[in-house]
């Protein structure tokens, strides 16, 4: 037989096109929706207690970075260069010089 073993763990070819969406049940949305209502009723009792002028002037921050945007991407780090670097003690070591080394017979 030519039968080849796949273990249960393997996931089924899919298009790598295809974005896979998370169902969620009854319940999760309607939590959900509940948490979406509850935020926007925070938010609105927030603003009714803050004055009017420091409103208008978070208003005008927030539309301010909205309008900015995300910030721009970190440019890569050069090659050879460590995320962090090393702790006192554990630096490494140095490359031995070709003519400390004896050759190999």
């Amino acid at each position: 037989m030519s039968a080849e073993w796949v273990p249960q763990s393997a996931e089924l070819p899919r298009n790598p096109d295809e974005d896979q969406m998370t169902k969620r049940s009854r319940h999760e949305r309607e939590q959900r929706d509940a948490q979406n209502v509850r935020v926007k009723q925070i938010t609105a009792e927030w603003e009714r207690a803050v004055p009017p002028d420091r409103l208008a002037a978070f208003t005008a921050q927030v539309e301010a970075a909205r309008a900015r945007g995300p910030l721009p991407k970190q440019p890569d780090m050069p090659p050879g260069t460590a995320p962090n670097p090393p702790r006192p003690g554990h630096e490494p070591r140095p490359p031995k010089k070709e003519e400390t080394r004896r050759s190999k017979y």
